[in-house]
């Protein structure tokens, strides 16, 4: 079966994925989404980002899972913090955030990829 991603089982094609986690400001929920998407778009266009999905969860938390094609694209990106060219998206995004709260909470090659694009 082929992945929906293009990877194929025994194939050299590689996927890069990332999990990050943010405390969000209470009322800032709006802003830190419109910047998150803002900064997420123009990552993909700056730096080669397959894009990322963005999950809501309790008390503030935020998730997300972001695909690259490979670790050295993301490590490159990461070297300068994926400063895009977004200075807007960048502040909604930072004024939204409890202040040292995001982190990375895993980074690894993608071994499988069963994930498919639906949309409602």
């Amino acid at each position: 079966m082929r992945s929906p991603s293009g990877l194929e089982e025994g194939g050299e094609d590689v996927m890069f994925a990332v999990i990050y986690r943010w405390q969000v400001v209470p009322g800032l929920e709006a802003q830190f989404e419109l910047g998150w998407k803002r900064g997420t778009e123009r990552i993909a266009a700056e730096f080669g980002g397959w894009g990322s999905r963005l999950h809501k969860g309790e008390n503030g938390a935020y998730v997300a899972y972001a695909q690259w094609p490979d670790e050295a694209t993301w490590k490159h990106a990461m070297e300068s913090r994926m400063h895009h060219s977004d200075d807007e998206a960048r502040r909604m995004y930072r004024e939204a955030i409890v202040p040292d709260t995001f982190e990375t909470l895993f980074a690894a090659e993608v071994v499988e990829d069963l994930l498919e694009l639906r949309r409602p």
